[in-house]
């Protein structure tokens, strides 16, 4: 694999796995991200809800937050998002979730540092559907980095 090259269905795939994990008592709503590297390698994250909601973490920011823990967040290619109601057998549901406000504002962060707009390839919990965007596309005139003189 290039490393700029994504396979939508593995990151989609790695993502689902990742929602399995999600710890999510208050909501019902599971969430798994799957970020790519230029390395093409994968780190995965899940939603992790808190009884005091504010303090709650989304999957794509657990994802990012674990990539800039190890000096790779300037590295992200790509990142696969799925989401659904938390059923008896796993996450369930087929209308593809994309990143909320404040995550596209995160992903933004990699993006400019990275100096790339990030592939964002989002699913349900279940299905082959999959829509693929560009970091631009869901958050056009970013501020970001860039905009203090540091990217």
């Amino acid at each position: 694999m290039m490393p700029n090259d994504s396979d939508p269905k593995a990151l989609i795939e790695a993502a689902r796995v990742a929602a399995g994990n999600a710890y999510a008592p208050y909501s019902n709503f599971a969430v798994g991200a799957a970020v790519q590297l230029t390395d093409g390698s994968i780190v995965t994250g899940a939603n992790f809800e808190n009884a005091s909601y504010g303090l709650s973490l989304c999957a794509e920011t657990v994802a990012l937050a674990t990539l800039n823990a190890q000096g790779r967040l300037r590295d992200v290619v790509a990142i696969g998002v799925v989401g659904g109601m938390i059923g008896d057998h796993g996450a369930t549901g087929t209308a593809p979730v994309s990143p909320c406000g404040r995550c596209r504002q995160i992903i933004n962060e990699a993006a400019q540092l990275g100096k790339r707009d990030i592939a964002i390839f989002c699913a349900g919990a279940e299905g082959d559907a999959i829509v693929e965007y560009r970091l631009s596309d869901l958050l056009p005139a970013a501020f970001g980095p860039a905009d203090l003189g540091l990217a």
